[in-house]
This record gives C-alpha cells, structure tokens and sequence, in this order.
C-alpha cells in the first residue's frame, strides 16, 4: 500500500477553506464508505470495543509494490513507489488527518490574513534532522526557491511560482505572500522540506540523496538494494513519538500473484489484493486467522490515455468513437468483478467538483463505427481493418508490467476495438522504463494508467497546455484554450461557488474532447497481517496513522531494537 505524496497525489475529498487559525477543521465533508463499503467500515469498528491494549514498540512490517523508486528526493519524485517511501522519510509544515483536514505538522501554528494573501507558518522547534541537524525556517525558504529553480526537474513548479514574495521573519518563522488568491495555497505547504545543508549549492538531479536521502520524518533511511527492498528504521528523534513498528522495508516484486504467494507464506505482511484474490483467495479460515483484508472506495480512477501528437488521435471523432466501443460495466464486471465504478471524468461521485450532469459515453458499436467512418477510417479492402490514406488503423496500448487489472482492461479494449475495425497491439513495460523512457519522453500512442484523487480539484498540473513538456504531468498533451482559462479561473479565487462552475465547464470539455477515456474507479483492497494492532479505518483510508501500528510482543515476528 503505497502512501502517496499528500501534494501530488493523496486521496482525499477535501479543499482548503482559509480560516484564521489552524486547529479549526474546515466546512467540508469528508468522503464517506458506502453500500458495501460501508459494511466493512463497520464490521472494522464493532459497536462493543474491548478496552485498547497498550501500544508496545518493536517487530517490522514488510509491504511490497510491484514498482521500484526512481528516486528519493521529493522535488524529483512523481511515481507512487518514490512518493510513498519519501514521504515517511521527510514530511511538511501541515499534513492531513484521519478526517481529510490539514492539520500542523512541522508548523505547530499559522495565520492566514484576512484577505487570505498572507500566510504565516510559526515552526515547531523540536524537528531535527536526521543527521541531528535543527529543522529551521531556513530549509523551508531553500526548498522553495529549489521548486521555482528552473533547472530544477520538478512537475510541481507552478504551484509554488504563485507566491509573489517569501521572507524568513526569523528561525522559525516563515511567511508567505500570494499577489492574488490562489485556492490551494495553504495546502501547498503540505509539501516536504528539504535539507539545505545539505543540498544548498548543489545539482540537485545528481545529488547523493536521491539514494541516501535525510529526511526530518517518522523513518529514517538504512538501505537500498536496487531492485530488491528500501529498508528504513524508526526515528526515535521524531518530535510527534518514535513510531511503534521499528522498521519498515519495503519489497520489490513486479507481479502480483508471485506477491500474494509472498503474503500468504509470510514473506511480506502487505499489500494491495487484486479483485480475484479479494474475492476468491482469501476466505479460508487460515488466511482469516493471519490477515485482515479491508475494501473502500480508492481515491483514483484507471483511464485510456491517447498521445495526442499521434495522427491518428488528432480528430476528436476518432477518439470519441473509441470512447463509444468500450463497455465500462463489461470491465468492471469481467476485471473488478464488481468492485468498482464507472468513471466520468477526474472526480469521483460525491466529490463537490463533480458534475453529475456529464454522463459516460454509452456503449454503442453502430455509433462507435458511424464517428469512424465519418473521420475517414472506412474499410475498402475488406479485410475487417479500417484504413485511411493507405494506412491502417492499428496501435500499441502500453502498460506497466504487474498489474493485471490493467492487463485484463487492455484486452478486453482490443476486442472491443476490433469489432470496429482497430487493430489494437498490447505491450506491458517494466516500470521504470515505462516511466523514463515511454511515458516522459511522449513515444507511446496510447496507454492505461491511473490518477489518484488531489486533495484539491485543481487540475493544473494534468491538464493545463503548458504542462506538456518532458517529465510533466500532461503527457497525452492536451490542450484547449477554454479549459486552461477556467483551470486558472478555478484556482485564483475562494469562491468555492465559482470554482464549482468552472470544474463542472471543464468536465463537459473533457467528455467532448476526449483526450481520455474515462474507465472506472477501482475500490482499494489493502490487506494487513493480523498481529498488527493500531489500524482504524477512516475516510483517509487506514495508512494516514502508520506510525501509530503497533505488534504485541508475543506477535512480534522481527526482532530489532526498539
């Protein structure tokens, strides 16, 4: 279960309401489990609760990805492997709660100025970092001008380009000034601090930390064998209480039955279970004594992206029509087997930005071939393939290696898109060259991939025409003058009313343009050995208080040193 960075991509239903403290909880309701869901929330938290066991310190928790990082240096990091590792290795001035608020972290306080221009952080004074070295205002101030450096790498730049001025008012104080209302300013902050003694003056994409990083959070780094674990200790430095489970190693495994026979003969203690395996694997009574498996809406959607620069893909018709020939139940039902919904677009139902007005293209092959033929893709050599201009309709689907959902969704689109005349090639890639070599570098013409949920609906980073370039988020290179305006409207405001408006606009764009196709939001099934105590389930899932999982000691299975 990878713990996804809270600024790029953390779940939550939740957008930042400026108030004038921070110990308040903002207006907004958090996403709730539902129908089946619901269930299992509530058979997690019983309605007689035995008397809480003490919390005792020791033993390891294994968990494994089928992805290894790219690296630890959070500036650099967009995948989940390296988000979710850097993450319990560093951390930011304010952080989320069980309930999706922000709430202090490395910042004890912070005001906001009436006009919501003006942001003062007040630090907390006990952050050190791991080398010993005091957390101050000073590393705040270098790891934002790191992010607006241009010769820094990052996909995250823009959000931090909004600030018109950021002064040091004295160690530990920090303030920040915006020239117009920017929505998710507060939240921005939510991003890790990096060390400036140790990277200041320094190519940061060369840096030694990118393997051997120093963070100021709850894990300290030990080791990392390429291709195989990233190992991290408990910080018992950790201002907010040394984490009970004393190390945390995290284990490469590219596939995921070869994973789950990893889970059930103890090799691993968890992971992320498949549809099948949550379904059909796991109801015996061996494996119900050893682990506890948990279902809830994820807080991200599995979508059909098309490479816009690619010929093929240029005529909206074109990409439409795909839209139309694929049958979201049929994947739900055949991949999912149920557990999951459709997706419209990139928000969930339920979440205030959502326009339940824009509806799914339904599946309709007659539709899918008329839109075709209209473009210009006819079949005039009877062979079943369209053609056009002497070139037959035909391209590579890519995906990662090691997640069959994905696998199984590819296959059931190239069926699909046979009965229409599309020829359709499936090719899986390990996932660092995927990333690397495919995805940054724009050489695929079409791909499955997912987006998980932001904190606020801002859609800048993915959608917006200037985030095309190499290492940026708007890969399939999208672009629509009407859509970039209403990013910005949504973004420079507080009006939560306005913001509405212009989401739900853009969500209507998006279904005509279809740079996307929108497939389903996959419910998340994490499963958990059973002697680790301390999990509640909450509308942030049940990883957001990991260093609060704890193992009795006639459990604990790794012996180290608390």
């Amino acid at each position: 279960m990878a713990r996804v960075r809270i600024l790029a991509l953390l779940i939550v239903f939740a957008v930042l309401t400026f108030c004038t403290a921070c110990g308040g909880k903002n207006d907004d309701q958090a996403a709730k489990p539902s129908g089946e869901q619901a269930e299992v929330a509530k058979a997690a938290q019983p309605a007689a609760q035995p008397p809480e066991e003490k919390p005792e310190y020791g033993d390891a928790i294994v968990e494994a990805s089928i992805g290894e990082p790219s690296t630890l240096i959070p500036a650099l990091a967009s995948d989940s492997a390296s988000t979710g590792i850097s993450d319990m290795i560093y951390g930011g001035l304010i952080k989320i709660d069980k309930d999706l608020n922000l709430v202090p972290h490395f910042a004890e306080s912070w005001e906001i100025s009436d006009d919501g221009l003006v942001i003062t952080f007040h630090l907390r004074k006990d952050v050190k970092w791991h080398d010993g070295q005091p957390l101050t205002a000073k590393d705040v101030m270098f790891s934002y001008k790191l992010m607006i450096d241009p010769k820094t790498p990052t996909a995250y730049a823009e959000i931090f380009k909004t600030v018109q001025e950021a002064e040091i008012i004295d160690d530990y104080t920090f303030r920040v000034t915006y020239a117009k209302p920017f929505a998710r300013a507060l939240l921005s902050w939510a991003f890790d601090v990096m060390p400036a003694h140790l990277l200041e003056g320094k190519d940061v994409t060369t840096s030694e930390l990118a393997r051997k990083p120093v963070g100021a959070g709850p894990y300290i780094f030990k080791e990392w064998e390429a291709g195989q674990k990233v190992v991290l200790e408990a910080n018992p430095e950790y201002f907010d209480g040394r984490p009970y489970i004393s190390r945390y190693i995290f284990r490469v495994i590219p596939d995921m039955a070869t994973m789950f026979l990893e889970l059930k003969s103890g090799g691993i203690d968890s992971m992320g279970l498949t549809p099948v395996q949550y379904q059909r694997q796991t109801d015996d009574a061996e494996f119900k004594n050893n682990f506890v498996k948990y279902r809830y809406m994820s807080f991200g959607y599995t979508y059909l992206g098309f490479n816009l620069l690619d010929p093929k893909f240029q005529d909206k018709r074109v990409r439409q029509a795909i839209a139309y020939a694929i049958d979201k139940q049929e994947i739900i039902a055949g991949v999912l087997l149920g557990m999951g919904a459709p997706a419209n677009g990139p928000y969930q139902p339920g979440h205030w930005a959502y326009n339940p007005d824009v509806t799914p293209y339904p599946f309709d092959l007659d539709k899918a071939k008329a839109l075709l033929a209209e473009a210009g893709w006819k079949d005039s050599n009877g062979d079943g393939l369209l053609d056009k201009d002497g070139q037959t309709f035909s391209f590579t689907l890519l995906t990662n290696q090691g997640n069959k959902n994905r696998e199984m969704t590819a296959l059931i689109i190239q069926q699909r898109l046979k009965e229409v005349g599309i020829e359709v090639k499936f090719r899986a890639i390990e996932w660092a060259a995927f990333l690397k070599e495919f995805i940054d570098k724009k050489k695929f013409e079409a791909l499955i991939m997912s987006w998980t949920i932001p904190i606020d609906p801002d859609l800048y980073n993915v959608w917006h025409s200037s985030k095309t370039r190499e290492g940026e988020l708007n890969f399939v290179s999208y672009a629509n003058p009407e859509v970039d305006r209403l990013i910005d409207e949504g973004r420079f405001t507080f009006d939560r009313e306005v913001r509405r408006q212009a989401y739900f606009r853009i969500q209507e764009i998006l279904k005509e343009d279809a740079p996307y196709v929108f497939l389903y939001v996959p419910d998340a099934l994490p499963v958990v050995a059973s002697r680790i105590k301390g999990i509640k389930p909450a509308p942030a899932g049940i990883s957001y208080n990991f260093t609060k999982w704890w193992v009795p000691k006639n459990l604990q299975k790794y012996h180290f040193e608390p």
